[in-house]
């Protein structure tokens, strides 16, 4: 006589085709995060160059057009040098204020009386904040011949506190290519390179502000640019 009770049904585990879904469907969320966060920063650094940057720029070009002269210079004997001189920088309130002195509108920064700052998030997600100069450098431009360079005093604005990776974005918006040494935007110290070989920007987003690249959390290193202006 056969039993009236049946056995108990076995585990099954889960068969080769749905692991294989299920890692699909995990990289896909891994590949979808991953291209929200580059768009994310992508957006950022848009909005950086066309928002803040550019209205510096502007903001500089209506300083001129309104008064015959750069920001800073002597209107008695122009030098036509931001602040009179090469190697000095207009910066912080001495700068704002010879804008708002003269109906300037400056640029929304940081908040009321922080225009000359912007901050970001860097790709750890640590924050950075932008300040903004302008003064007067040596620049180097070609001269004579193809592939020579002579060094001229040119207005320029500084922009200190820029990741690797915003420099380089914003390198290749304005100058359609990445290149420290050459173009409209070059980073400090590189602007009067007389060489003809391109530069790359001098460090990378891997690198921490300690040096290091183990770890993480730390903030990513900052580089420093120059935009030179028109005038």
């Amino acid at each position: 006589m056969s039993s009236q009770f049946s056995s108990p049904p076995r585990a099954r585990g889960f068969t080769i085709v749905e692991m294989s879904v299920v890692l699909v469907i995990v990289a896909l969320l891994i590949g979808a995060v991953a291209i929200g966060r580059d768009v994310y920063r992508s957006a950022a650094a848009e909005r950086f160059g066309n928002d803040y940057v550019q209205a510096w720029v502007l903001a500089y070009d209506r300083y001129v057009a309104a008064t015959g002269g750069v920001p800073g210079d002597n209107f008695d004997t122009p030098t036509g040098y931001v602040n009179a001189s090469t190697g000095s920088f207009l910066c912080g309130n001495d700068l704002l204020n010879a804008l708002l002195q003269r109906g300037i509108e400056v640029p929304a920064g940081r908040g009321e009386g922080l225009g000359d700052r912007y901050v970001f998030q860097d790709g750890r997600g640590q924050p950075h904040e932008v300040r903004v100069c302008f003064g007067n450098v040596s620049w180097a431009e070609p001269y004579g011949s193809v592939g020579s360079y002579s060094a001229r005093p040119r207005n320029v604005m500084r922009l200190r506190g820029l990741t690797p990776e915003l420099a380089n974005q914003l390198d290749q918006r304005i100058d359609g290519r990445i290149d420290a040494r050459h173009g409209r935007v070059r980073e400090l110290d590189q602007q009067a390179s007389t060489a003809a070989a391109a530069q790359p920007w001098s460090l990378q987003d891997d690198v921490g502000m300690n040096g290091g690249s183990n770890d993480p959390d730390a903030q990513v290193a900052e580089v420093h640019a120059y935009v030179r202006m028109d005038q």
